[in-house]
């Protein structure tokens, strides 16, 4: 563990915050003004973060799905029945990225690949990520099959 002490301008304490707590497991932030009271001293304990888990495997993350044509029903009617108004809804996200991703790999496999098919999952994915408000720091279709995983197995 570790102190951190950066002085910077009081419009930037949340920016600030919000990069350290991405790039650290951070505690509490302590926050005071500089003497001159122009500027704000933040001090946060900080440690690195833990290493990250793998990545499970297609065939690890997918276990538990259903059938392609029925993920496939599941995410039409869903969509027919999702207002666009009403925000992001997670598992319809979750879902249609999975079965994008499942088909995008079942053409990989059979040396068909059509970059639409990869291009379509990924773009799927990218979405996932920014409803879960998540950085882009790996890589989506990986994202996917590791949040998929989790959700199946909490079902």
């Amino acid at each position: 563990m570790f102190e951190i002490r950066v002085i910077c301008d009081p419009a930037d304490t949340d920016r600030v915050t919000t990069a350290l707590s991405g790039a650290f497991a951070t505690g509490s932030v302590r926050d005071y003004p500089t003497r001159d009271g122009k500027r704000q001293r933040l001090y946060v304990s900080a440690d690195h973060r833990p290493e990250p888990k793998p990545w499970p495997t297609p065939e690890e993350a997918y276990a538990l799905a259903p059938s392609i044509i029925s993920e496939i029903g599941w995410t039409a009617r869903t969509a027919a029945d999702i207002p666009h108004h009403d925000g992001p809804h997670r598992e319809y996200w979750l879902r249609k990225a999975a079965v994008l991703d499942r088909i995008a790999l079942s053409d990989e496999t059979a040396d068909t690949v059509t970059s639409d098919a990869s291009d379509l999952a990924a773009r799927a994915a990218q979405r996932l990520m920014d409803v879960d408000g998540t950085a882009v720091i790996c890589d989506p279709r990986r994202y996917t099959r590791q949040q998929y995983a989790a959700w199946a197995k909490n079902q």
